[in-house]
């Protein structure tokens, strides 16, 4: 009974560090997701390229499409408009962002 308390022991420190490591990246791939959510909301605004939305908590999937008008960094909020319409969204609110 010893031997089998000792592996489990060792599997169980194995399966925490592989946790552990991967709770270190999340922090780097949400930094990584950001800086490319808002480096394509940037290009929307220069060149006037329609991008897609796909939006957090707003329903499962929402996706909002159009063209960047202005970007208040203070607010952290962007104005999307398309045809006759316009909404403000958080950037925050964003999960991603790619050109349409």
């Amino acid at each position: 009974m010893g031997k089998q308390l000792e592996e489990g022991l060792q599997g169980g420190f194995v399966h925490s560090n592989e946790e552990d490591a991967l709770h270190r990246d999340e922090p780097a791939a949400n930094l990584r997701r950001l800086e490319g959510i808002e480096s394509t909301l940037a290009q929307s605004l220069r060149s006037h390229i329609r991008i897609t939305l796909v939006l957090h908590g707003e329903g499962e999937g929402r996706q909002l499409s159009g063209f960047v008008t202005s970007i208040h960094t203070h607010s952290r909020e962007i104005k999307l408009q398309w045809a006759e319409e316009w909404k403000w969204v958080r950037v925050d609110d964003i999960a991603e962002a790619y050109i349409a």
